[in-house]
């Protein structure tokens, strides 16, 4: 931690962790080679380290942790192997240079404000091993133009995608059952959202500044689940929609 000067380090194949907050603020590093001893990445391993360009993660490493990559700015693409499952919260919160991140199908949920603030991500495929997209998990990804959500998932949370501004539709598979509050609010480029019959649960303000945005839904009126003001903006809504 706060090796401020140390530029590359090797790591040797006996090492099978990496623990918690090992080169915090090592700002002057700028590539890592993880070994394929090493089975998992603890929690703010690499925060700050605003320098680091790429960094190569081996399938020996099953978990990710909380804050791992917090604040890597310089990182600009990250590819995560098919051992990991879980992907932990501020994951890469504020990787504000990356652009392409591939999830395997391995990963089962997404943490809360995971990739936060990845404003030059500009699309994301969720796999259909995942079930959750935590809160805020995408959250002013303002570059991310398109996402999808597949079938596995049964939940987003609370500001998944809030402030993503460049998000122009989606649509939210039969799976899903609960959208949190404010979960696309300030997406002003969204024209359109499918909302299918399974989701018994939206919370308030899910929808808030999308200024274009056209909801349709399945439900041929406003489930009791759906909080009162769950379209606070007053969006148009179609009713009874049948996919034509």
């Amino acid at each position: 931690s706060y090796c401020t000067s140390l530029t590359s380090v090797t790591i040797p194949d006996s090492v099978t962790s990496i623990g918690d907050f090992a080169f915090e603020d090592c700002t002057s590093l700028t590539s890592i080679a993880i070994p394929n001893s090493v089975t998992s990445i603890g929690g703010f391993a690499f925060w700050g380290c605003t320098s680091l360009e790429s960094i190569t993660i081996p399938d020996s490493v099953t978990s990710i942790g909380y804050y791992a990559f917090y604040n890597c700015t310089s990182l600009e693409s990250i590819t995560i192997p098919d051992s990991v499952t879980s992907i932990g919260n501020c994951a890469f919160y504020n990787c504000t240079s990356l652009t392409s991140v591939t999830i395997p199908d391995s990963v089962t949920s997404i943490g809360d404000f995971a990739f936060y603030n990845c404003k030059s991500l500009t699309s994301i495929v969720i796999p259909d091993s995942v079930t959750s997209i935590g809160n805020s998990a995408f959250s002013y990804c303002t570059s991310l133009t398109s996402v999808t959500i597949p079938d596995s998932v049964t939940s987003i949370g609370d500001f998944a995608f809030n402030g993503c501004t460049s998000l122009t539709s989606i649509t939210i598979p039969d799976s899903v059952t609960s959208i949190g509050s404010s979960a696309f609010s300030y997406c002003t480029s969204l024209d359109s959202v499918t909302i299918g019959n399974s989701v018994t649960s939206i919370g308030s303000s899910a929808f808030s500044g999308c200024t274009s945005l056209t909801i349709y839904c399945e439900a041929t009126s406003k489930p009791d689940g759906w909080h009162s003001y769950w379209n606070y903006y007053e969006c148009p809504v179609v009713w009874g929609y049948k996919g034509n």
